[in-house]
């Protein structure tokens, strides 16, 4: 699928950047070119080291913001596939600074919008998150906005032979800053703080995140929003897991956090499918046959009312199974 392909992912030196890179060069060793493009001149020094040049002459580490549509434009050059992975995404340090959020997050899902339009590409798959879905900060709310204009860009490519969509999911499980580093940290005190008994959350893997992104760039037809059919846990299974002979003590939830993580609203159920192992919004103008793409992804509409959250999902991660990932994020060194 890849090999012979041109690639560009931004936030390329990110924890979903690398293992994007490190599945790919051994999945499809073929691939023409690689191109990490991101701000991090000593994240990229860093991810070089592990790609030298002389075994891997197809990997290019490119210095950009996604903010500079001048330089993504020149950085897309030739260039087939693009995964959009760069954010700013921390919740507090965008309420404090709302404007470099919406630079980055919406302001920069247009440049990469512009750049696949005037250029060569061919596909596009950004990543969205759970809190894009009926968003309540600001972070959420960008990456809504940033949804939009991926889907809406569909609509504008005229005869170009393009696909622009989108992949939603929740927080990584063990990922940088997320409550799992902070569980494991906080055992030394004898005490998990739980910001509320009734929380619960969507789990997935950096790798399951990656094969879900390079189904979208085999699958999609344009304007899709790809969520996948993931378990959840409940934020006190996890403290029990790693840490039984821990006291949790209830602080309160944190501005702008959730219950419970919402991937599809009831919104958005007349445009959802059933699609097995993934749920797909379809949007709501397309320029490709329905009936095609029905039997392509053997789509079942999802009831009127359905919506698909972590508090009410079927499906839940046992006790050992939480204190299995953990032991793998550990051991692989999985941040985010």
């Amino acid at each position: 699928m890849l090999n012979g392909k041109r690639i560009l992912i931004t936030g390329g030196t990110g924890s979903f950047g690398k293992k994007f890179v490190e599945i790919v060069t051994k999945k499809y060793p073929d691939i023409a070119r690689l191109v990490i493009y991101s701000r991090d001149e000593l994240k990229q020094y860093e991810m070089a080291q592990l790609y030298p040049k002389a075994k891997y002459p197809n990997i290019r580490f490119f210095i950009g913001d996604v903010r500079d549509g001048a330089r993504l434009k020149r950085a897309c050059e030739g260039i087939d596939i693009v995964i959009h992975a760069a954010a700013m995404k921390h919740v507090p340090i965008a309420e404090y600074n709302p404007m470099e959020c919406i630079y980055t997050n919406v302001f920069g899902a247009e440049n990469i919008v512009n750049a696949a339009l005037d250029g060569s590409i061919k596909c596009v798959v950004a990543l969205s998150t759970d809190k894009a879905a009926a968003p309540v900060n600001l972070y959420g709310a960008t990456k809504l906005c940033s949804d939009k204009l991926f889907i809406a860009a569909n609509n504008l490519k005229g005869s170009r032979d393009l696909r622009l969509s989108v992949v939603r999911y929740g927080n990584v499980f063990g990922s940088r800053g997320s409550v799992v580093p902070f569980f494991l940290d906080k055992k030394k005190d004898g005490v998990l703080p739980i910001t509320h008994e009734g929380m619960t959350r969507f789990s997935i893997t950096l790798e399951d995140g990656v094969n879900l992104v390079l189904r979208a760039i085999d699958q999609s037809f344009g304007g899709e929003i790809f969520v996948p059919k993931i378990p959840s846990y409940r934020i006190l299974d996890l403290a029990r897991a790693i840490a039984p002979e821990c006291r949790t003590e209830v602080v309160g939830i944190r501005p702008g956090e959730k219950l419970h993580e919402e991937m599809i609203t009831e919104s958005d159920a007349m445009n959802t499918y059933d699609c097995g192992d993934q749920y797909i919004i379809k949007p709501m103008t397309h320029s490709w046959d329905f009936e095609k793409w029905r039997k392509a992804f053997n789509a079942k509409p999802v009831a009127h009312d359905f919506k698909y959250n972590s508090g009410t999902n079927t499906e839940w991660l046992t006790t050992g199974q939480i204190q299995e990932l953990t032991r793998s994020e550990i051991n692989t060194g999985s941040e985010s």
